[in-house]
This record gives C-alpha cells, structure tokens and sequence, in this order.
C-alpha cells in the first residue's frame, strides 16, 4: 500500500514539474516574441490599433507552446493543467511584465487578463492533449 502511495505522489510532483516547465517555456517564448514585436513596432509604421489584439495573439500561442510542452509528460487531465498554465503564465507574466515597466498596477484589465489566460489554458491544454495523442 505505501509503494502506490509513493507512485501517486511521484506523478503529482512530476505533473507538477511538467506544469512549472510549461509556464517556463510559455513565458520565455512570450518573451521573445514581444522583443520581437517591439523591433518591428520601431522600425514599421505598425497602428497604435494593432499591438492590442497582436498582444493576445501572443498570449495565446504563448500559453499553447505551454500546454504543448506540459502535454508531453502528464498523462491525464489536460483541461485542468491547461487552466493551471494559463493561470500561472499570466501571474508570472503580470509580475515580470510590471518589473520591466516599473510600475505594479492592479486593475480590472488584470481579472479580465486572468480569466482569458486561464480559459485559453483550458483549451489549450485540450488541444495539446489531443495533438498529442
């Protein structure tokens, strides 16, 4: 009995690993593209109208390059370890993106960003799953 108890926690750690590597991978990658953007936004005529919806095009690639690389290690659940990246990315993002900028504000835009990231998590991580399978 206390060997299949160590198998359980044993997965839930390596889930909960697979998951943080994930969030890692999503944020690294939202990263580079946001340097990118901002090197096309300086040498481009690009509309000030743009950069909003290009913004959540990056969160949501972002937040799927996640769930992809979280997918290939945990075994079940998809749907609920995508909400958790999505969740988890647009904390980790929110706290980096407010130190680059020097200023932590905590508005509505930031809930409304939460549940986005975290219901676009949740679809990615069914897409992953089953790009995976």
């Amino acid at each position: 009995m206390a060997e299949s108890a160590k198998l359980v926690l044993n997965n839930k750690n390596s889930n909960i690993l697979s998951m943080l590597k994930g969030v890692f991978w999503a944020i690294s990658f939202s990263l580079i593209c946001i340097l990118i953007f901002a090197f096309i936004i300086k040498f481009t005529n690009i509309s000030e109208n743009a950069i909003s919806p290009i913004n959540q095009v990056i969160k949501v690639l972002s937040i799927l390059v996640g769930c992809y690389v979280a997918s290939k290690k945990i075994k079940s659940n998809g749907w609920l370890w995508g909400l958790f990246i999505g969740a988890l990315y647009t904390i980790f993002a929110f706290l980096i993106f407010s130190i680059l900028d020097g200023e932590f504000r905590i508005t509505l835009n930031l809930l409304n960003d939460f549940v986005f990231g975290s219901l676009i998590g949740l679809i990615s991580g069914i897409i992953a799953f089953a790009i995976r399978k």
